[in-house]
């Protein structure tokens, strides 16, 4: 049976940091994408970082968090990170991470309705 289990979340002030786990089981993690997404309230799920399989992994960020979030796999441990510097408001939402079969395309080609797997979420609170 497939889980992916986010832990992590949590409130901290603008500034502060947090990191996010992502545990998976049920499936061969080494050979799969790891993405991460958030929900901001009322809005539909947005991609923020992925990081391809563990034979050659390459990440991607969006803007919004490029140079402030930092994605990364343990596959010993099967879990996936995602460590949040200089958090903002803004970055209030539930976050989400999710599992796809790496089949070589870029991770960040794959719309979020094609991953196979979905953690249930773990929110994150900014307060200013």
């Amino acid at each position: 049976q497939v889980h992916l289990v986010e832990s992590g979340g949590g409130s901290v002030q603008s500034g502060g940091s947090l990191r996010l786990s992502c545990a998976a089981s049920g499936f061969p993690f080494q050979y799969y994408i790891i993405g991460w997404f958030r929900r901001l309230p009322g809005k539909d799920p947005e991609a923020i970082s992925c990081i391809t399989s563990s034979s050659d992994p390459s990440t991607h960020y969006e803007d919004s968090v490029k140079g402030r979030f930092t994605i990364s796999r343990d596959s010993a441990k099967n879990t996936s990170y995602l460590q949040m510097n200089s958090l903002k408001p803004e970055d209030t939402a539930v976050y989400y991470c999710a599992a796809d079969f790496d089949s070589g395309q870029a991770c960040d080609d794959i719309h979020r309705e094609e991953y196979a797997y979905w953690g249930q979420g773990t929110q994150v609170t900014v307060s200013s």
